[in-house]
């Protein structure tokens, strides 16, 4: 059973296409990676599903209810918590503070977060230590950490990632490699955009190919990882 659904999708930037037609499923519990070079559409897919674009047409149905082009601010309340690359954390909040934003959805139903915070500080310990510093003080890791951990704090019935191994250190991202495992193992639903196709196959289960706005591949990661075209432009192979 798929969560996400999208039919035909296209979007632009003005008059400049950058999805074309673009068909994909995203099951239900699933740990689903798109992969492709810079210029391949990655984070434009991530961010029509967020509501963040204007100039698109198609369906994305989410969890049996259409999305397309719903105001930005209602796609967190519907359950899709998106990291963006980049991080983009509050510099001059604390870790605390910037993982409490990721809740503000919740907050009107009048939730105990204790237990959210609890969560992400089991998995990121080094957050609970620095849970009152200045979150634009900590390294690019760790600044990720507390990104991915403010989508966390959401309960998001989807968490979309963007690039999030994009500048860290190799063991940083094993580091993160091995929390995202974690965190499908709880049963969350993964969609993975990542250019770092080592990491991106090792870790999902689906995955899918995205090249000049196109779907050119989909399968099992491991098949994937395999094909020989795959491997020429992606691995070096």
């Amino acid at each position: 059973m798929s969560l996400l659904s999208i039919k035909n999708l296209n979007a632009s930037y003005g008059e400049g296409m950058v999805l074309h037609n673009v068909s994909l499923e995203v099951p239900q519990g699933g740990f689903t990676a798109v992969i492709g070079a810079n210029t391949a559409g990655k984070s434009t897919l991530l961010r029509a599903i967020s509501g963040l674009l204007s100039n698109v047409s198609g369906s994305i149905m989410f969890a049996g209810k259409e999305i397309l082009k719903m105001p930005a601010h209602l796609i967190p309340i519907e359950g899709i918590a998106h990291v963006p690359e980049g991080r983009h954390v509050f510099p001059n909040m604390t870790v605390e503070e910037n993982l409490f934003l990721g809740a503000y959805s919740l907050r009107a139903q009048k939730i105990n977060l204790a237990h959210h915070f609890d969560e992400v500080y089991t998995l990121f310990p080094r957050l609970h230590e620095r849970k009152q510093q200045r979150a634009g003080t900590l390294s690019g890791g760790e600044q990720q950490m507390v990104a991915l951990g403010r989508a966390l704090m959401l309960k998001p019935k989807l968490l979309m990632l963007d690039e999030p191994s994009h500048g860290l250190a190799p063991k940083v991202v094993e580091e993160l490699h091995q929390a995202l495992v974690k965190i499908h193992k709880t049963g969350q639903t993964i969609l993975l955009i990542e250019q770092n196709t080592r990491l991106a196959l090792s870790v999902a289960e689906h995955a899918s190919v995205l090249q000049s706005g196109e779907l050119i591949l989909t399968g099992q990661s491991k098949d994937l990882l395999s094909d020989e075209r795959v491997r020429a432009a992606y691995l070096g192979i």
